[in-house]
């Protein structure tokens, strides 16, 4: 069993469909199962796959196309990807995962920040005081 995105002419993903295994065979006349739901609905039918995230394959396969998209979600053709369809903020770029990133990355010491897009840099959350954060142990 495969899924497939239904992408509309602006490459926003309108449904996602179960179909045709990708190693099945096509109906004569049709190169792949892609040509032959796009020629059936109507609309642009791109293979995704249910199990990749962030650009990584969740059972340990080969990650397909950035991540499983869902309506809403834009198919980037440049990088043959699915992500959300605009970043958090403006100044944040899509990688090759279909991850949006911040120009520069959250500081890592495990106290909460919230993200400027004025200054574009973090800032530590004011609503929260060091005292107020738990730190968990080590598994």
């Amino acid at each position: 069993m495969a899924h497939y995105a239904i992408v509309n002419s602006d490459n926003i993903v309108t449904d996602v469909i179960v179909g045709r295994d990708e190693t099945d065979t096509p109906p004569t006349g049709f190169s792949d199962w892609e040509e032959y739901y796009t020629d059936f609905l109507g609309s642009t039918a791109l293979r995704c796959s249910y199990n990749t995230i962030a650009g990584v394959h969740t059972d340990g396969g080969t990650p397909f196309r950035g991540n499983y998209p869902g309506p809403g979600d834009k198919y980037f053709a440049d990088s043959d990807i699915f992500a959300i369809a605009a970043g958090p903020y403006p100044s944040w770029t899509l990688d090759d995962n279909g991850v949006w990133n911040p120009p520069t990355a959250m500081p890592l010491d495990g106290k909460p920040y919230d993200w400027d897009e004025d200054n574009l840099e973090w800032i530590r959350d004011p609503n929260i005081s060091d005292d107020d954060i738990v730190v968990l142990p080590s598994p």
